[in-house]
């Protein structure tokens, strides 16, 4: 558990390399950031800046080279691989740019597909997966493939994906970056939903200046540096 008025999110010094060959390819150097809870982030910068690795390392799909990544008091850096799997699994809610639905499955037993790691009963992973396709607004679709749905609608089945195990944070990767102009202020408005009546933490990345700007905050990195920070 975090301490009464801490930020959910506190990274301090975080740094990333890739080996390329017998080449270190330096992406983050030391990186500061603060993200409260109820917060939402977007972050920001051109291709190679590093915002995609950071978002990662906050999600604990990868780990840093150095520095400290401490969600709800947590340090994820320390964590072992089987560790971070299950803080994952636990904490944190996946939305991609290019929906990462099952074909061959449902929308709704792509929702219910991390339920099936919990504990819970048959009866309560259904109840769930009503409640947030309710939320999103497709409980006329559940029993619906993918294909018989909209690139607007798949991305809602993902958003209720990764509400449906009740996350503390959100990551989102070019949530709107498949989608038309309309369709895309569709989701922001229902991202801007879960924060405003969930209390829900996200932690965006995106090209696009209007999606940026539905967020809190903008973070801007530039060649693995946090330039500045604005309230969007």
């Amino acid at each position: 558990m975090s301490d009464a008025g801490a930020p959910l999110i506190r990274i301090r010094g975080l740094a990333k390399s890739y080996h390329r060959g017998e080449q270190d390819i330096a992406v983050l150097l030391g990186i500061d950031l603060d993200v409260a809870a109820g917060e939402f982030v977007a972050l920001m910068g051109p291709s190679g800046s590093g915002k995609s690795t950071l978002l990662n390392l906050i999600a604990g799909i990868d780990q840093p080279g150095a520095g400290t990544i401490q969600i709800g008091g947590v340090d994820i850096a320390t964590l072992g691989e089987g560790e971070l799997a299950d803080w994952r699994a636990a904490h944190v809610g996946f939305i991609f740019q290019f929906y990462n639905l099952i074909p061959v499955l449902s929308a709704f037993e792509n929702v219910e597909l991390p339920l099936l790691l919990t504990g819970l009963s048959a009866r309560q992973r259904r109840e769930r997966v009503a409640q947030v396709l309710a939320l999103v607004a497709l409980s006329d679709r559940a029993d619906h493939l993918p294909s018989e749905l909209s690139g607007g609608q798949q991305q809602r089945v993902a958003i209720a994906r990764a509400l449906v195990g009740d996350p503390t944070l959100i990551v989102a990767d070019e949530p709107t970056g498949d989608l038309d102009r309309a369709t895309g202020e569709e989701v922001l408005s229902l991202l801007e939903q879960l924060v405003a009546e969930l209390g829900k933490t996200i932690v965006m990345v995106t090209h696009d200046p209007k999606a940026a700007a539905r967020a809190h905050r903008l973070v801007h990195l530039e060649k693995g540096v946090l330039v500045d920070e604005l309230a969007a």
